[in-house]
């Protein structure tokens, strides 16, 4: 997880750049540059080490599509992400306009079934703050790419706010609906959504301890449940996606087994989109909980289906 304590980015001259005889591309030369500091702007509040719980929920594809097609997973979670600073710029040659150097985090989140003990998820990646560009024409975004085991890959951009509140953030409902692929609207029940109603295509009972119907019709009341009683006095939001709008980069990426073939996917992370929370509490220096939900659309059997994950954590180091 930790950087070697020597390695810093350094970014290499241009050749324009270069003194007479090309000194600027000598090992002594970049030896005896300082490295900069690299400007991490709101994302500086990541760094450390949290750890808290959560709630996960996936529809997963069912290899039986005579009986069934689907299966609900729901999963009340433990979790830790710790964040490290990469030292010294990142640089980023321009053709379109001048060069920019960018900073960094890179990070490891770890998520485990608080009832079962099993592993869920295992993301490294890097969080980058990107300053302000003019070819494209965008303000200062934040990027976020990160690797899974299950086979995908994305690249999420987006921006930052932070604002002064009594209240804490608004964190709006999210729904675990599926719905056709592309018409967001058109939602669709399915019999594995009520608790109440007893199928074996929902996770066993042994699996549900702490999981109630609320959660089960929107993952983020777990989010608002956890500050209902808590003084919040600053937050800091950190929003991203994969869908290249507002900001025209980013995307996702997933291996054969996923995206299947003519006959369609086996399971398709389509679009990603996060949001995190960086929180103070009343009378407390710098933010100390860290609040996230995050939804993945699974593209299979002619829908997508939401795969919701939200915890609540923080500082430990």
């Amino acid at each position: 997880m930790e950087l070697a304590p020597d390695f810093v980015m350094r970014p290499l001259s241009n050749v324009e750049d270069d003194d007479e005889g090309g000194k600027g591309f000598s090992a002594a030369a970049v030896k005896e540059a300082k490295p900069a500091a690299g400007i991490l702007g709101r994302l500086a509040g990541l760094e450390g080490k949290w750890s808290g719980t959560g709630f996960n929920v996936i529809w997963r594809p069912n290899h039986r599509p005579v009986e069934q097609d689907r299966f609900l997973q729901l999963n009340v979670t433990t979790e830790t992400m710790e964040f490290q600073r990469i030292a010294g710029d990142i640089p980023n040659r321009g053709l379109l306009q001048p060069d920019i150097n960018m900073a960094g985090l890179h990070y490891l989140q770890q998520i485990t079934d608080k009832n079962l003990g099993a592993g869920l998820h295992f993301e490294p990646g890097i969080w980058a703050h990107v300053p302000v560009t003019s070819n494209p024409k965008e303000p200062v975004t934040l990027v976020r790419m990160a690797t899974i085991p299950h086979g995908t890959s994305i690249l999420a951009q987006g921006m930052s706010t932070t604002q002064d509140e009594t209240v804490g953030p608004s964190i709006p409902k999210v729904s675990i609906k599926p719905f056709s692929i592309g018409s967001p609207k058109d939602t669709i029940d399915f019999e594995e959504q009520d608790l109440a109603t007893k199928t074996k295509f929902r996770t066993p009972a042994a699996g549900l301890v702490g999981v109630t119907q609320a959660m089960v019709n929107d993952p983020n009341s777990v989010l608002r449940a956890a500050i209902a009683k808590q003084k919040i006095t600053s937050t800091t939001r950190l929003q991203v996606t994969t869908a290249r709008k507002p900001v025209v980069g980013g995307g996702s990426v997933n291996t054969a087994f996923l995206v299947g073939t003519a006959d369609g996917p086996n399971a398709v992370a389509a679009k990603v989109t996060s949001t995190f929370w960086l929180e103070k509490i009343d009378g407390e220096k710098r933010a100390s909980q860290l609040q996230y939900t995050q939804t993945v659309l699974l593209d299979f059997a002619g829908l997508s289906w939401p795969h919701i994950s939200v915890a609540t954590l923080r500082r430990v180091a």
